[in-house]
């Protein structure tokens, strides 16, 4: 039997004391810009790319080029495990096996609340999980939201410095000439820094979780919010079933906007985070940073996953059922 290597900190601490060193002379050698925070994204195309009758005009903006890289990247994850089990009968290993630990704890925890519906509910609980995983995590990557344009704003900064001896005399000669300063426009921002895109794929969970409830009860479902089948023969509980069922409509609609503003809220917060730690100590504590909203991007998905997975599991579920 071969033996196992095994970390050797005498060995390896030089490799910990170089990226320490590194972090050090990178934060000297390249001063990090005053960060611009705004919370609508911006845009990358001047001009617009296409004009909708109702909407408006349609801007490439820095959310939408992340959402596309969000989607390449989850095509190939399919594509690759795919591939792997194809080739090999034996047990997954390396992204696919990961990949079918995630899948199958996310369908265990869907089957003891759904029951005989997880079939239904599962493919949309697994997406939404999926999809905002790595919405959030793309923050994470080196590049994200710190690389991009320096435009003109009248809200901008004065640039003194960015690479040394190169941009420094161009950039200082153009705000001397009646720029008021200038901010970065990131080519990549995380998706779900966009208030949009939360409200989309909120707007997404609560039509679906009727679509089950519909499915699982047909028109009975909506004895939930429009309950008057007892308003004549027992009217003082017949009206507060009546009242019941319109607190039940209106929580409905609340759904969209706590869905939205949750998951909008704590990774747009940890983006602010992180730019302005990253500005006022760039040794070490972004990095502790990163791992906390590392946590912090997989904490929401689930939550954001899970309370979908619930509301349609008790969509399934008529007034004083145990089950459909």
């Amino acid at each position: 039997m071969t033996a196992r290597k095994k970390w050797h900190w005498g060995v390896n601490r030089w490799w910990v004391l170089l990226f320490i060193i590194l972090n050090i002379t990178a934060a000297l050698a390249f001063k990090p810009i005053s960060p611009h925070i705004q919370v609508a994204p911006e845009k990358l195309s001047h001009d617009p790319l296409f004009t909708l009758p109702v909407i408006g005009d349609f801007y490439l903006t820095n959310t939408l080029v992340a959402y596309f890289i969000v989607m390449v990247v989850l095509i190939l994850l399919a594509l690759a495990v795919k591939r792997i089990l194809s080739k090999s009968s034996l047990e997954p290993r390396g992204i696919a096996g990961t990949l079918e630990l995630l899948v199958e704890a996310l369908y265990n925890i869907t089957e003891s609340s759904a029951g005989k519906w997880a079939g239904a509910i599962f493919p949309l609980f697994g997406s939404i999980v999926l999809v905002v995983l790595l919405s959030n995590w793309i923050g994470l990557i080196p590049g994200v939201d710190s690389i991009g344009w320096l435009e003109y704003s009248e809200e901008g900064y004065p640039v003194i410095s960015v690479i040394p001896n190169f941009l420094s005399a161009i950039i200082q000669g153009e705000v001397a000439e009646g720029g008021t300063g200038y901010i970065v426009t990131p080519f990549v921002r995380p998706v779900s820094t966009d208030l949009n895109f939360t409200v989309g794929l909120a707007i997404i969970a609560v039509v679906m979780t009727q679509v089950i409830g519909f499915r699982a009860q047909g028109f009975r479902y909506l004895t939930k919010f429009f309950n008057f089948m007892d308003i004549f023969k027992k009217p003082f509980l017949g009206f507060m079933d009546f009242l019941v069922g319109f607190l039940e409509l209106i929580s409905e609609f609340a759904k969209v906007i706590s869905f939205s503003f949750r998951l909008f809220g704590n990774i747009f917060a940890g983006a602010v985070l992180l730019f302005v730690v990253g500005s006022l100590v760039p040794y070490f504590v972004p990095s502790m940073l990163m791992i906390f909203e590392f946590l912090v991007g997989l904490i929401q998905a689930l939550v954001f996953g899970m309370l979908t997975m619930v509301f349609m599991s008790m969509a399934t579920q008529g007034h004083g059922e145990h089950g459909s």
